[in-house]
């Protein structure tokens, strides 16, 4: 008997399946009927606690600091005004002369002797003048009484003329021999601070070659390289801010500066601005290459202000979760003006007295149902 039913199974498959299908369908019918049951028992849609903010856009202090140095505002490359072998120099880095004092001294015996030159050419077109005079002074008087032609009175007069132009150009001559032999030596034109030496004694220099560079202690620049971006927002159009600046090796010596140029061009390198800040009473610690720190504060155009928990990402770009009347939040885009270690400046994408999502952003989804701490 045993045999004919497995024999019987072999053969037609089926009839052992038809068990199994009648077991599969009694558990999906229990499955649907506790199914049915637990939909019955759901609850609502849960409501979000969160955390919000009204907005309030309002102008905001805006910080900038750079490192920069002390530079003398006026500062003069000394040269001579003639060429020559340097013999001495008085001075050497750091030294305070004052206007007038000299600097260094060209070897001048060649000027000496150029000098000489001038002066015996001088005297020489002196002499010269004197006969030429003496003879006019006789063609006239023969002229007057007829022991003499007029042609030979208008040679006379020709070389009286001659001779006073001759001693016009030595003049000239001695006053250029003159200049050149005081040019050999090099005088301060204001009291300064000798800065760089560019020549030693023995070196032999151009006409205008730099030997050294005299700066004015009295007024100091504080100079800076400023990134494009802090020119963006100003302030206020066409005003320029204080700066305070102070010594980086001493804060607490500090002094109030204007900002009195900025460069119009970027520099290739490093693509900044160089920006000069007059210092009004510099501290005498202040002293040129001195590193300093510039700060500069500005009131910004009317912005938001938000932790940066309430910060979004939506497909890749910022945005905030906004409260509707119905206590619904939608997402919201916002342009965000900077970012800051706890906070983000939003300069547009919100109104005046919308209720934003500051905590808890990351659990909402649209049309989410929220209430807000202290409700009920």
């Amino acid at each position: 008997m045993l045999s004919t039913v497995k024999s019987l199974l072999r053969r037609h498959p089926m009839i052992a399946a038809v068990p199994l299908i009648a077991v599969g369908l009694g558990v999906a019918a229990a499955n649907w009927s506790e199914s049915r049951a637990d939909a019955a028992k759901a609850p609502e849609a849960e409501v979000k606690l969160v955390r919000t903010m009204k907005v309030e856009a309002r102008a905001i202090a805006e910080g900038y600091s750079a490192i920069g140095e002390i530079r003398p505002r006026h500062e003069s490359d000394m040269g001579f005004r003639v060429s020559g072998k340097l013999i001495e120099r008085k001075v050497d880095v750091g030294a305070s002369v004052k206007k007038g004092d000299l600097l260094a001294r060209l070897e001048d015996q060649d000027y000496r002797n150029r000098l000489l030159s001038a002066k015996a050419d001088q005297a020489a077109a002196q002499a010269v003048l004197v006969e030429a005079e003496a003879a006019a002074d006789r063609s006239r008087t023969l002229l007057a009484k007829g022991f003499t032609t007029r042609a030979n009175h208008q040679v006379a007069e020709k070389n009286l003329r001659s001779a006073e132009a001759k001693l016009d150009s030595a003049n000239v001559a001695l006053a250029m021999a003159e200049d050149q032999l005081r040019y050999t030596e090099l005088h301060a034109d204001f009291d300064g601070v000798v800065t760089q030496v560019s020549a030693e004694p023995g070196q032999i220099v151009n006409t205008g070659q730099v030997i050294l560079r005299l700066a004015d202690p009295n007024e100091k620049d504080a100079v800076f390289s400023i990134a494009e971006a802090a020119f963006a927002n100003p302030a206020r159009e066409g005003e320029l801010p204080k700066v305070t600046v102070s010594l980086l090796s001493n804060p607490a010596i500090s002094a109030l500066g204007t900002v009195r140029e900025i460069a119009p061009v970027a520099d290739e390198a490093t693509r900044t601005y160089k920006v000069k800040v007059s210092i009004a009473n510099a501290a005498d610690e202040m002293r040129f290459g001195a590193s300093v720190e510039g700060r500069v504060a500005n009131e910004t155009k009317p912005v938001v202000v938000l932790p940066g928990g309430a910060l979004f990402d939506s497909a890749g770009k910022p945005a905030v979760w906004v409260v509707d009347p119905a206590s619904q939040v939608k997402l919201k885009p916002i342009i965000v003006a900077r970012y800051e270690t706890d906070r983000v400046i939003v300069s547009d994408g919100l109104g005046e007295g919308d209720i934003v999502v500051t905590a808890g952003v990351n659990r909402l989804r649209e049309n989410q149902k929220v209430r807000f701490e202290g409700e009920e």
